[in-house]
Parts: structure tokens; C-alpha cells; sequence
């Protein structure tokens, strides 16, 4: 199967980045290992929205509740109770999980908008709890000071920790995504009805695909707790959910990679402009409507496409 999906030459980018990446925490400043780090978790995220977005079809308005969900879980198993730290770990993305099955079977019913709108119904519950919930959750307050282990209590360890899961993960997605489950996620995603018409189960794959995606989330908010130390309610808001949703839009939410380089981009736009200007939200919405009239398939779809019209020029021009 690996050699069906993977081959050297695909191989070759993503290795060197991966090696880049690993060399990079000794040579440049604490406060860039950070970023880095914020970078890897919030592109786990972004690609963990884009399994139900981009390749499912599905108007899942509310992805940032599960991300929540993992992270807050793991935040009380470590600050609660004295169980062990793998213990909080692995807790965290099975209660997202579960709680994607739990929603996902009530909004799997509905289609397309009326998905998205039930969805951020009942995620805004589980926010309003995380809000109010002072004696477990902290409230407004959230939760700091989160005890870690020592070899992933650094900066270095954070972002080691965060890349190789991030690569584990993006190995395990792909995958997925090469596989038959992903192949008949995206035919319904381009015609559910006549993929139903031919006996495909189209709620039982979509509840499958949430269940995974928001698995996936639930890693990621384990890992903003590795590199954070703390939660707060605000990850459980509607508003977080749709900035991943730009990401995704922004990268190109057809495209395996994309989820990544728009986590990049944004993050990267939001700390830096930060710096100089207050008004993040107003340039947001600008590169947003820029993207819509000009990027319609985002920055790595418009790559692709543009590799592909070349090559296919070349190959032209040869068989002249």
C-alpha cells in the first residue's frame, strides 16, 4: 500500500522541510520556536477541518468546539486528578471524538447550511459551558499553569513534541485520504445523490469522516496545551472556528497541503501585523474578499493549477 501511494520523488520536499525543520530551534530566537510550534498544531487543526470541508463536503462551521474539547480535557486530567500524563493525552482526542459522534448524529440529518447552523447551535453549548463552569473550568479565566513533563516542558520540547506528531498525523491523513474511505468521502462531496442512488451510505461515511476529523482536533488541542500551559474558553468560540474555516480557504481546501500553508500564513499575518497595527480583524476581512475574487481556489490550489497548465504545455509543445 505505501508503495502504491507513496514514491521518492513525492517524498523528497516534505523530507527536506522535515529535516529543516528539526535543525531549526538551536539556530534561531526562543520567541520563532514558538511561533514554529503554534504553527504545527494549528495546521494539525486546519487539516483535521479540511478532511470534512474540503474533501467531505460538509459545512462544519463549528470545527474549533472539538479543539476545545481535547484541550480542555487534557488541562483537568493533569490539574484533577493524578493520573499519569499519557493517560490526559490520549483522553483528549477520544472525548473530542466522542463528542463529534454525538453531534455529528444530529447534524448528519440535515444538509449544507442547515448543517453548519445546527452544528454551531450545539458547539456554542459546550462553550457556554467551558464559560460558566468556574469551579472546573476556571471560566472566563480558563486554565494556566498546566503541569508538563519535563522533556516537553521547554520551548525545544514543545516544538519537537508538536513536529513529530504534526508528521505523524499528516501521514496518517494522507492515507486516509488516498484510500477507499477517502476516495467515496469526496465523490459524495461532488454528488451525494447519486452516490446514495448506488448504495453508498452517505450519512454513515459523513458521520465516519467527522468522527476522525474532530479526533484529529482533539490532537491538536493537546498539543496547544503542551505549548501553551493553559486553556481558555475562547478556543470553544464560533469565531476561532471560522478563522480555521479562512485557512483552510486560504491554502486551498481541495488540496491535501493547503490546510498547512494557510495555517502558516495566518498565523504568521496575525503575530507580526499584531506588532504594528491593532485592527488584525479589519486586514482579515481584506485578504478574505481579495481571496474570494482572486484566489478562488487559494494560494497552493493556484500553484497547483498553475504547475499543471505548464506541464501540460510542455508535454504539448514535446509531442510536437
Amino acid at each position: 500500500m505505501f508503495r502504491d501511494v507513496f514514491n521518492l520523488k513525492s517524498l523528497v520536499l516534505p523530507g527536506a522541510i522535515f529535516v529543516v525543520l528539526l535543525i531549526l530551534p538551536p539556530i534561531i530566537p526562543r520567541f520563532y520556536t514558538y511561533i514554529l510550534a503554534v504553527i504545527f498544531l494549528t495546521a494539525l487543526l486546519a487539516m483535521s477541518l479540511n478532511m470534512v470541508v474540503g474533501h467531505g463536503g460538509l459545512f462544519q462551521f463549528h470545527h474549533g468546539a472539538f479543539y476545545g474539547v481535547g484541550a480542555y480535557t487534557v488541562a483537568l486530567i493533569l490539574t484533577k486528578t493524578s493520573l499519569p500524563m499519557w493517560v490526559g493525552f490520549i483522553a483528549g482526542p477520544i472525548m473530542a471524538a466522542l463528542v463529534g459522534l454525538l453531534i455529528g448524529v444530529f447534524c448528519v440529518r440535515l444538509t449544507r447550511l442547515y448543517f453548519g447552523m445546527l452544528q454551531i447551535s450545539l458547539g456554542s453549548l459546550i462553550w457556554a459551558v467551558a464559560f460558566r463552569w468556574y469551579s472546573l473550568t476556571g471560566g472566563d479565566d480558563g486554565m494556566h499553569g498546566i503541569p508538563m513533563p519535563h522533556i516537553i516542558s521547554s520551548s525545544n520540547g514543545a516544538y519537537y513534541f508538536s513536529l513529530i506528531i504534526l508528521a505523524i498525523c499528516m501521514i496518517v491523513i494522507y492515507l486516509m485520504f488516498k484510500s477507499p474511505f477517502g476516495v467515496t468521502l469526496q465523490s459524495i462531496r461532488d454528488n451525494p445523490d447519486r452516490c446514495e442512488a448506488i448504495g453508498i451510505n452517505v450519512r454513515r461515511h459523513q458521520l465516519i469522516a467527522i468522527v476522525i476529523a474532530t479526533f484529529f482536533a482533539g490532537i491538536a488541542g493537546v498539543l496547544f496545551v503542551v505549548v501553551e500551559g493553559s486553556v481558555f474558553p475562547d478556543l470553544l468560540f464560533w469565531v476561532f472556528s471560522l478563522e480555521i474555516f479562512i485557512m483552510c480557504l486560504l491554502g486551498g481546501w481541495f488540496t491535501f497541503a493547503g490546510p498547512i500553508l494557510g495555517a502558516a500564513i495566518m498565523i504568521s499575518l496575525r503575530t507580526f501585523v499584531c506588532i504594528y497595527t491593532e485592527y488584525w480583524t479589519l486586514i482579515l476581512g481584506v485578504i478574505l474578499i481579495l481571496l474570494i475574487f482572486f484566489l478562488p481556489e487559494g494560494v497552493w490550489g493556484y500553484i497547483l493549477e498553475k504547475f499543471s497548465s505548464q506541464s501540460k504545455e510542455e508535454i504539448e509543445k514535446g509531442s510536437k
